[in-house]
């Protein structure tokens, strides 16, 4: 930091002392009257301020001065020094020698030292230094333009700036005895030498200015206070101004004002003061207690207390008044008084403040009233609202069909009966209905009976004298009445010219009755209200049908299959039903397919979309084909169902109003056979696995993409798993995981801690899994899935691998009917060997290596023949002639139910026969040979 800057910084702190300072005087001027549009503070400040520029201009002429003297003695130092050494004995002989900085070196510096200047410096003709007084200059040249010593060969001086510093030099050529410039000499001073010795002279300066300042000043203070004492501080401007100011306010002011003394006694009152307090000319220089003023007045006057805008009497007038002392920090003070006529604007005051009070209301009315679509709820919104800031109690009754969220009927306005449905009060020992009860009106001249004929409010101000009221119950109107109940004003709730119920307000505490003002505030809330009930209303019926619908498309009995134990759970939500879906699918072949399903959106809309997405499911299952498979077309029907419901302007609107936007599932089969599943998903969270011992994970599936995005040429893709006996698959919508303040990731790991303890039921499984995840008003259908596996017996599996030669069939077929006479279905042998006898010939005969039979005892015999052909066989009728064409027939005629499945090479026929029957035998009029005889027939 410079000093330039050390000396900014110490500067700041005083510049804003001084600021302060002026600033404290200015309102201690202010205070005495000294201020500057005073006569006495201009002429002061004008005096001090020509003494400021008088000092100033002869410090800033002093210095300068001193300054060109200063470097006037620099410059004839420095030449005087350098001639002296120019012209010294030896020197021309010095710089003709071979080393001229080693013989003048030294004497250049005793020189110098002696001389009292800053440099000597000798040079070379060409500039070149020999010595100076800064060794590490020897041998530069020097700058500047030395042409004046090198050409003209005079001496000079000059104030020089450049390197090493700037400074007053002197420059002298010198001469050796034949004339010839061998060499000059420069001496000088540096320009920072001569600011430090100006600089000394600074302080002398600065103290005769400050003193010559500071008595320039006295004088002009000596001036000023006199001056002010003669003049109280004012100028002629102020002394025009304050007597115009006097005359306004004696005369023209619509203000009264007063100014007492301190002994209380009236300095002054103007014209406005004399007619409100009817004060006469002879009422100066009386004490307050004699001006004939209200009690209240005269005490606020004698207090000495300040008061601002309090109301006092004045004969028949209110008046606001304000008392402020004269002196604010003197012992003895006066005051002075000021008033204004406040008796008019008090009872428009108070009808505003009643009216701005209602309007405050009704704002929260329609900020509180609805918050909800419920209608008891809103119902009773409107009750909590009215009390008690425009009545002591309040009940809203609502008519039966306005509760189940019906349509009223249009009969209303003579309806007799409603139910009481919201009651709000100040104290709870109140004499009415209570919540529930049905308050009939069958006196036509009660008020709610008139103001439902007529279709407004209508107030009673005088419940004693209602006799119509009082006719309808007796009991309870006395009751009402020796409770203090005194007015009552009731309105109908109407909402699109019908009447959905009534609002009852009345007054007990309160002293005022109501009133004709009150009608309309009554009808303008409770028309508020109608509206968010009619809402709510149509929202309970809209619900209601959602509902209705979806739990109708819902599976409602689950099948009969072996493969897993199931339960489950489904929740819609209660701001709106989706279309969350679930199913269980019985597979051929003992397997079970598990389905969870999500419409994206609400309404009655998202719950067709799930039906209409929930029957294709079920349709395509019977194709039997992979998971993957089974979603491509699953979303190819999907996208074809949304672009038909968008192809008009009217299908577009309804699925931006209600927000749908596609929908997701997951489809997984499993075998019991092996333990086997395929999962694949369609946008669909992936499910939960819970292995035996309470181990729970969640696959990492490929999520695919949600289905009916037009996005179909992206396959989905299947996993496969394994899951033990006993092993829990958890299928479950987002609306299980995700709620108000709950991400996925949260709701994940409650679902996790949740299924994590074994030896539970699914049945178990769903309750638990529900109470720590379910909240009290789920934003979203919730739909859960819990299926434990079980494996098959491998006792009752049989498999065979068939050569491709046709007389291996009979042997499959014998013992296919050992191992039926093994499991106790001998009555089925016959059944079961002929489709075996079709099945097995036509795969050997058509079909392709490798040929496999497997029979599966479950709740049906499975029989299976698999071979790696593609090619499906199609049920015909032959004809009489025919030799062949009869197989399949057959199989359709004695097989429960019959099929055909692909995998990812080959197919495989199964046909189920029932359980527990001894098979149909022919009847008399087919034709059927003998078995071995089938092994020759096609199909």
């Amino acid at each position: 930091m410079t000093a330039r800057d050390r000396g900014t910084g110490r500067g700041r702190p005083r510049v804003q002392g001084k600021a302060q300072g002026k600033a404290q005087g200015k309102g201690q001027a202010r205070r005495t009257g000294t201020g500057l549009k005073s006569v006495a503070g201009q002429v002061f400040a004008l005096e001090a301020l020509i003494a400021l520029l008088v000092i100033a201009a002869a410090v800033f002429v002093t210095f300068f001065q001193a300054r060109s003297d200063t470097e006037r003695d620099a410059r004839i130092r420095s030449l005087a020094v350098a001639e002296a050494f120019a012209h010294a004995p030896g020197v021309d002989d010095a710089l003709a020698s071979s080393d001229p900085t080693a013989q003048l070196q030294g004497r250049a510096e005793a020189t110098r030292r002696a001389t009292g200047v800053d440099f000597i410096a000798v040079l070379s003709p060409s500039g070149v230094r020999y010595t100076d007084s800064e060794p590490g200059l020897i041998g530069q040249k020097a700058t500047g333009d030395l042409s004046r010593a090198t050409v003209d060969g005079e001496s000079f001086t000059e104030l020089f700036h450049g390197a090493p510093n700037d400074a007053v030099r002197a420059v002298v050529p010198v001469y050796d005895d034949g004339g010839r410039l061998v060499g000059m000499v420069s001496s000088g001073i540096e320009v920072e030498s001569i600011s430090h010795a100006v600089q000394g002279r600074l302080p002398l300066l600065v103290g005769v200015a400050g003193g010559a300042l500071a008595a320039a000043v006295g004088g002009a203070a000596l001036v000023s206070r006199r001056l002010r004492r003669q003049t109280h501080g004012l100028g002629p401007a102020e002394m025009t101004r304050m007597k115009e100011h006097h005359e306004a306010v004696l005369h023209a002011v619509r203000e009264g004002v007063l100014i007492m003394d301190a002994d209380h006694r009236l300095l002054l009152a103007n014209d406005e003061a004399r007619r409100l307090l009817g004060l006469t000319a002879e009422a100066e220089r009386r004490h307050v207690s004699e001006l004939g003023l209200d009690p209240r007045t005269v005490e606020l006057l004698e207090s000495g207390r300040s008061a601002t805008d309090e109301v006092h009497r004045a004969g028949d007038r209110l008046l606001a008044v304000s008392v402020r002392p004269t002196l604010q920090h003197g012992s003895e003070s006066g005051c002075v008084m000021t008033m204004r006529d406040t008796t008019e604007l008090a009872a428009v005051t108070g009808r505003a403040a009643v009216a701005r009070g209602r309007l405050q209301l009704l704002y929260e009315a329609g900020v509180r009233i609805g918050t909800t679509l419920e209608v008891v709820r809103t119902a009773e919104e409107l009750a909590e609202v009215a009390v008690p800031r425009f009545a002591d109690f309040a009940t809203v009754e609502l008519l039966e069909p306005v509760l189940r969220g019906e349509e009223p009927p249009e009969g209303a306005a003579a309806s007799t009966e409603m139910r009481r449905t919201a009651l709000s009060g100040l104290r709870p020992d109140q004499p009415l209905q209570p919540v529930g009860d049905t308050v009939h009106f069958d006196v036509r001249s009660t008020p709610m009976a008139k103001a439902l004929n007529a279709g407004h409010a209508v107030v009673e101000p005088e419940l004693a004298a209602a006799e119509g009221w009082r006719a309808q119950d007796p009991e309870g109107a006395a009751q009402a009445l020796a409770y203090g109940m005194h007015s009552l004003l009731t309105v109908p709730l109407l909402a699109r010219g019908v009447v959905l119920g009534m609002a009852n307000f009345w007054r007990a505490d309160t002293p005022e009755p109501f009133g004709e003002e009150d009608l309309s505030f009554a009808e303008e809330l409770a028309a508020r209200a109608a509206v968010a009930i009619d809402n709510a209303r149509r929202f309970t019926r809209e619900h209601a049908m959602a509902v209705t619908l979806q739990q109708s498309l819902l599976p409602r009995v689950l099948p009969e299959q072996s493969a897993v134990e199931v339960a489950y759970r489904y929740l819609p939500a209660k701001a709106g039903v989706g279309g969350d879906w679930f199913d269980v699918i019985p597979l051929p072949g003992a397997r079970v397919a598990l389905v969870v399903g999500d419409v994206v959106g609400h309404g009655l809309h998202a719950a067709a979309t799930m039906g209409r997405l929930r029957t294709a499911v079920h349709n395509f299952s019977t194709l039997d084909v992979p998971p993957d498979e089974l979603l491509g077309h699953l979303d190819e029907l999907t996208g074809r169902i949304e672009n038909g419901d968008t192809g008009s302007a009217a299908g577009e609107a309804r699925r931006r109003d209600e927000g749908i936007t596609g929908a997701t599932c997951l489809y997984a089969i499993y075998d019991p056979a092996s333990g086997l599943c395929q999962v694949a998903s369609a946008g669909h969270p992936g499910p939960a696995l819970v292995a035996p011992d309470g181990q729970v994970r969640f696959p990492e599936l490929s999520p695919g993409l949600p289905l009916g995005l037009g996005l179909g040429d992206v396959p989905f893709e299947s996993m496969e798993l394994w899951l033990p006996e006993g092993s829990k698959l958890v299928l479950f919508t987002d609306g299980l995981l995700e709620d108000h303040g709950r991400d996925i990731d949260t709701g994940l790991g409650l679902l996790r801690s949740t299924l994590a303890r074994p030896d539970r039921s699914p049945e178990q499984t769903c309750a638990d899994v529900l109470a720590t995840l379910l909240s009290p008003t789920p934003r979203d259908d919730i739909a859960l899935l819990v299926a434990e596996t079980r494996l098959l017996d491998r006792n009752r599996i049989a498999e065979w691998e068939v050569p491709r030669d046709p007389s291996a069939v009979s042997p499959v077929r014998n013992a296919a009917a050992a191992k039926l006479s093994e499991w106790g279905l001998d009555g089925l042998a016959f059944t079961a060997e002929l489709i075996l006898s079709e099945l097995i010939t036509n795969a050997v005969r058509y079909g392709a290596d490798p040929v496999r039979v497997r029979l599966l005892h479950d709740r049906t015999l499975i029989c299976e023949v698999s071979d790696g052909s593609s090619t499906s066989p199609h049920l015909r009728h032959a004809a009489a002639t025919d030799e062949g064409g009869r197989g399949l027939y057959l199989v359709a005629q004695y097989a429960e139910r019959w099929g055909t499945r692909y995998a990812r090479r080959g197919k495989t026929i199964w046909a189920e026969l029932r359980v527990g029957t001894n098979g149909d035998e022919p009847t008399a009029t087919m034709v059927v040979p003998d078995l071995d005889a089938l092994e020759d027939l096609a199909w």
